[in-house]
């Protein structure tokens, strides 16, 4: 990874942390903002997230992620079953829980 892709990785961190009215804090280990009790991340890579990775940070506190390239299913489907608090965004858009109703015959 060369200087140039990190730098750009925090370039946009920073343009999301002002779109989402929050502080940039970044660094290793780190949410990449806060806003209140609110914290955030944010990832510029072309794979989309994955549950592990969902799952990892969700341990950490993490309540808000936006992404560039998006999510998998399986991801998702955590989220919505587990975890429905946990905001998910994908290019600055916010991606909604699906309805969990009942499907059969009442």
């Amino acid at each position: 990874m060369s200087k140039k892709d990190i730098k750009r990785g925090i370039a946009h961190e920073k343009s999301i942390a002002r779109k989402h009215n929050a502080k940039h804090v970044g660094g290793p280990g780190k949410e990449d903002y806060r806003r209140g009790n609110v914290l955030g991340e944010v990832k510029a890579t072309k794979a989309k997230m994955t549950k592990p990775t969902l799952m990892r940070n969700i341990k950490k506190g993490i309540s808000e992620f936006d992404t560039k390239s998006g999510y998998t299913k399986p991801a998702l489907a955590y989220r919505d079953r587990y975890h429905p608090e946990v905001a998910l965004y994908h290019c600055g858009r916010k991606v909604k829980p699906k309805c969990t109703g009942h499907k059969g015959r009442v």
